[in-house]
């Protein structure tokens, strides 16, 4: 596979989580411009934002969690020439399931949907390590 076919589910999965971390700003400058927020609530970390803030926030930080997984895999598969069509399209189902995630976090966040969509993201990305391993250890 291409370097660019590889990569390119990776840099999806980047701009979900860069298009969170600017959703996170405006929604927190929005109550604080409001008066809904107040500096002082938050001005040491406290988490005094509003639900909706908040939402994106939690969400936003969710992509430091289980896509770190997905990143470190394809940074070993890359240079180790293991990235083959299967790797790229489960990478795109992976990146798949966290935009589904995003979406039902930053919505109705309906806490049975996001953990049924998380939960499949994960076992996508346990079938890519698997995978990976097998076909590392040079079992298939």
């Amino acid at each position: 596979m291409s370097v660019q076919m590889v990569l390119l589910p990776v840099f999806v999965q980047i701009g979900l989580t860069f298009a969170l971390l600017i959703g996170m700003v405006f929604a927190r400058r929005k109550t604080l411009v409001s008066g809904e927020t107040k500096i002082r609530d938050i001005a040491l970390g406290e988490p005094n934002w509003p639900k909706g803030a908040t939402q994106i926030a939690n969400c936003y930080r969710n992509q430091f969690e289980l896509p770190v997984l997905f990143y470190v895999l394809i940074a070993l598969a890359l240079p180790l020439r293991r990235a083959d069509l299967f790797i790229v399209l489960m990478s795109w189902v992976f990146v798949v399931t966290r935009f589904a995630h995003a979406g039902v976090f930053v919505s109705s966040n309906d806490l049975g949907r996001r953990s049924t969509v998380w939960l499949a993201g994960v076992l996508v990305l346990l079938a890519m390590w698997i995978y990976f391993a097998l076909k590392l250890l040079l079992l298939i």
